[in-house]
């Protein structure tokens, strides 16, 4: 695992406990008594949706924190940090399967905006690297989820 940074423990700490019901709920999916799949794929979708549109909110904190009001990065930061929340909302009126992968869609997306050198130059190191962790984790049950739908 990436070495949690000494500056933000806490925030590790929580977005490790921030994967258990990813990975919880996907190995009841998986695993699970037929009867309590459906209600497990339901709680999983909800709960992604849910992560989704907080990531969204990240950057609008940052964009009301570092940018000048009325900048293009500010203007430009809240458009993306709205997209999240656009995406999840309806993904959870989707058929199961294209709910996960849109959803999936979307933490990979807000993951790459992240990556890139404007975002890099007003987020913490230790957030970087943490989402990375914590997405990789997340697509990887989504993606099991999507596969498990496939067979």
């Amino acid at each position: 695992m990436l070495q949690a940074s000494r500056t933000a423990p806490l925030a590790w700490l929580l977005g490790a406990a921030g994967l258990i019901p990813f990975i919880g709920l996907a190995a009841l999916v998986m695993l699970g008594d037929a009867r309590w799949q459906a209600v497990a794929l339901q709680a999983f979708l909800y709960y992604s949706a849910v992560i989704l549109s907080f990531l969204g909110g990240v950057h609008w904190g940052v964009a009301m924190s570092l940018d000048r009001e009325g900048s293009h990065a500010f203007n430009s930061r809240l458009l993306v940090a709205m997209a999240p929340s656009l995406l999840a909302w309806p993904a959870l009126m989707l058929d199961a399967q294209f709910g996960l992968l849109a959803l999936m869609i979307g933490f990979l997306l807000i993951r790459l905006y992240e990556a890139q050198g404007d975002s890099i130059a007003r987020l913490p190191a230790w957030y970087t690297a943490l989402r990375t962790l914590l997405t990789v984790v997340v697509v990887t049950t989504h993606l099991a989820l999507l596969l498990l739908a496939r067979l």
